[in-house]
């Protein structure tokens, strides 16, 4: 029997008592999450540490995860990139396993993890595909079917860019993919995931306007369309029945808003009107690289 194979047959409590291993600290970013976080803390109870992140929740995410033997601050938002940042200067260990709480690491996604860091892991940093769950079904189209996100890195060759929205780690290096899947349920009712658009699509226009970008008949009618029409027609949505239909649907009304908001935004600043952004973390030691281990700054409890 190969020293792999032996490995992938052994349970996860085996695999962390394997000589040498790196640990792995896990950062979990929540805000109203009372819902999801329960279930995201315990498919990551085999970790070295769990970090929690909240941004001041008004429901009982607190109280939730206060339950298990945990790490939990508070901090304003300033979006996710930030958020993860100065999470990653907080952790206790060099390997990082970044979730949302929404996200679940499924056993075989959690034994590959360890398996990784049970040798000297080849590279910086991983994929993971994600299993995208919306109203109790999977989406195997629309898009979503090659949905992959770098989550699993070393910390001190990774960093997430000055963005409020849509922003992936950079990592050094060639960054394979893993062979297991993140379990993702995106969307748990229409409320819930339409909040979550209206968000994505206010902080995408206020990113697009700091950046000095404008937007016309293009970007407010064509680009919507052309979302909608890809995900639907091209990435096969229209395969998921009605779970593909406002998927779709849901995709290019973000478009639309993202860029109806920029619009306003110009209109505004033309008449001389003081254009309302949400806050932005601007403090360049959220987005430097820390010292060769990665480190951060020292912070109080």
């Amino acid at each position: 029997m190969t020293a792999a194979l032996s490995r992938r047959q052994a349970t996860l409590e085996e695999l962390k008592k394997s000589p040498g291993r790196h640990k792995v600290s896990v950062i979990i970013t929540t805000f109203n999450e009372e819902w999801n976080i329960a279930a995201c803390i315990e498919s990551v109870m085999w970790a070295d540490e769990i970090f929690m992140v909240d941004s001041y929740s008004s429901d009982r995410t607190m109280e939730i995860a206060r339950q298990y033997p945990i790490v939990s601050r508070r901090r304003e938002y300033f979006g996710s990139a930030a958020q993860k940042n100065w999470s990653i200067d907080r952790v206790k260990h060099d390997w990082v396993l970044v979730l949302d709480a929404d996200e679940r690491v499924t056993e075989d996604l959690a034994r590959e993890i360890l398996e990784i860091l049970s040798d000297e892991p080849e590279y910086r940093g991983y994929y993971i595909r994600r299993q995208n769950i919306m109203a109790g079904k999977m989406i195997r189209h629309s898009g979503w079917s090659t949905d992959k996100v770098i989550r699993l890195f070393h910390r001190a060759h990774g960093r997430y860019p000055n963005r409020r929205v849509h922003a992936d780690v950079d990592i050094e290096g060639p960054i394979p993919i893993l062979r297991n899947y993140l379990t993702h349920y995106t969307f748990r009712n229409f409320d819930q995931y339409l909040e979550k658009s209206l968000n994505y699509a206010r902080w995408g226009a206020a990113q697009a306007f700091r950046e000095g970008r404008t937007a016309g008949f293009k970007e407010v009618g064509a680009r919507p369309f052309w979302r909608f029409f890809r995900a639907y027609f091209l990435q096969l949505g229209i395969l998921d029945g009605l779970h593909g239909l406002v998927v779709c649907g849901l995709q290019g009304f973000g478009v639309f808003l993202k860029y109806a908001w920029l619009w306003d935004h110009r209109i505004q600043e033309s008449m001389g009107e003081k254009v309302e952004l949400p806050t932005f973390d601007d403090d360049s030691t959220t987005w430097e690289r820390g010292g060769e281990d990665g480190s951060g700054p020292e912070v109080q409890s």
